[in-house]
């Protein structure tokens, strides 16, 4: 399993999980900007049989056909189409190989051409939910590509005890489920923030906790320009006592959740598959660049000025069935068709070369920036200086490697966080 970011490796090593029972993965980080930490990954709860952290061209090479029999692609699209592209090349003639899996990490609300297409060529292209499947084969369709990969599954994460079982004795419990990118300006997320403060003083019998994906120096998926962290500690008066930041495991946080708030993020779709009331904010709108426009006719929108009167949103019970979050049907039930066609395929004594949408053909254009971005060429070949095998490595060389390449993460994170808000502000003079 392939996975760029701490999300991505949680969706895609539970994903191996579901369609191969009992599987106990070989885990790839690809090298990046957001390759995840120890914590980030331990948090998932998915061991690993072997870790290492690798190029593109790198796991391409690592690719043995006899060891491997299902690959799973857990990472941005531009990624998986270069690997898919680097596979074809590595694999060109071969009798037998594995089959090649991936989808998406949550809810897909934005660029859905852009990253449909860039993962096709995949046997297997994974879709959340019923809506999303006929949202993905319509695309296909459209680009004139082969739509038979599409194959209707769920999240991979959800599950959990039903809201109210076994619940213990506890102050009733707010939790802001907040995004690294989602709002992304100072103002919007200082707004979020007074706003869930504002709450748990008006309600001061409640707790509320404010969950953050990741702490400070920790890569993520998306940039993080403006952290909670650090807007809460310059927040007038500070946090009140019945405000805490909180990490962790989101079923471990929905366990104690009597109401959970959040613009848009996947989170939502956890909280309800557990029949945790769930609100999804309009205080900013209802926008597309937010992403909450995907919540339409769920029943969740809801505004800090509603809840704070009360409200308790009731979602619709036809929404969620179609976005794979239907409350009392077997969730095991949901990965039933992906096993199936994943069990078939790896049957099959010869299967098809892989054959991406995205050729020197079709994107001319287009392709071959993405690919050079992971080090190969048009053809999928790697590049002049990517393809030399890996020299032997003592514990010096991969210390000091690494504390290079930790540097290097934290400059750029710097640069984004504090640099970067700074020239556009002076721009704005």
């Amino acid at each position: 399993m392939l996975a760029d970011s701490d999300t991505r490796w949680k969706w895609g090593a539970l994903t191996a999980h579901r369609l191969v029972p009992g599987a106990r993965p070989d885990g790839f980080l690809l090298r990046g900007r957001a390759t995840p930490t120890v914590r980030q990954l331990a948090e998932v709860g998915v061991e690993a049989a072997v870790l290492r952290e690798v190029t593109g061209v790198e796991f391409v090479r690592s690719m043995d056909r006899d060891r491997y029999e299902v690959i799973v692609l857990a990472c941005v699209g531009g990624a998986v189409q270069a690997v898919l592209h680097g596979l074809g090349h590595a694999w060109a003639g071969a009798a037998r190989r594995p089959v090649v899996v991936t989808g998406y990490v949550g809810v897909v609300y934005e660029k859905l051409a852009d990253g449909l297409l860039l993962r096709h060529g995949a046997d297997v292209v994974l879709a959340n939910s019923r809506a999303d499947a006929e949202r993905f084969r319509a695309v296909y369709a459209g680009a004139g590509a082969g739509a038979e990969s599409v194959t209707e599954c769920a999240l991979p994460f959800l599950g959990g005890d039903p809201y109210g079982t076994g619940r213990q004795v506890r102050p009733y419990t707010v939790v802001f489920a907040a995004q690294p990118s989602v709002p992304e300006s100072r103002a919007d997320r200082m707004y979020l923030l007074e706003r869930t403060v504002g709450h748990a003083r008006l309600h001061p019998d409640r707790e509320v906790l404010v969950k953050l994906r990741s702490k400070p120096g920790e890569h993520t998926t998306h940039i993080e320009e403006h952290p909670y962290q650090k807007l809460a500690a310059r927040l007038k008066g500070g946090l009140p006592p019945n405000v805490r930041l909180v990490y962790g495991h989101m079923g471990d946080v929905l366990d104690r959740t009597d109401l959970l708030v959040t613009v848009s993020s996947t989170a939502a779709l956890e909280s309800l598959h557990r029949a945790v009331p769930t609100a999804v904010l309009t205080d900013l709108g209802i926008r597309e660049p937010l992403g909450n426009h995907h919540f339409l006719g769920s029943g969740c929108l809801a505004s800090w000025d509603e809840l704070d009167a009360g409200l308790l949103p009731a979602p619709d019970p036809e929404w969620t069935a179609r976005q794979g979050v239907a409350v009392g049907v077997p969730y095991e039930q949901a990965f039933a068709t992906a096993r199936q066609r994943v069990a078939h395929l790896r049957a099959q004594p010869q299967l098809p070369p892989l054959a991406p949408y995205y050729t020197a053909r079709t994107a001319p254009g287009y392709l071959p920036g993405i690919l050079a971005r992971h080090g190969f060429d048009p053809r999928g070949r790697p590049l002049p200086g990517r393809a030399a095998p890996e020299r032997p490595e003592n514990a010096l060389r991969r210390v000091t490697r690494n504390a290079l390449r930790d540097a290097a993460r934290g400059a750029y994170r710097h640069g984004v966080q504090r640099v970067a808000p700074v020239i556009r502000r002076l721009g704005e003079l």
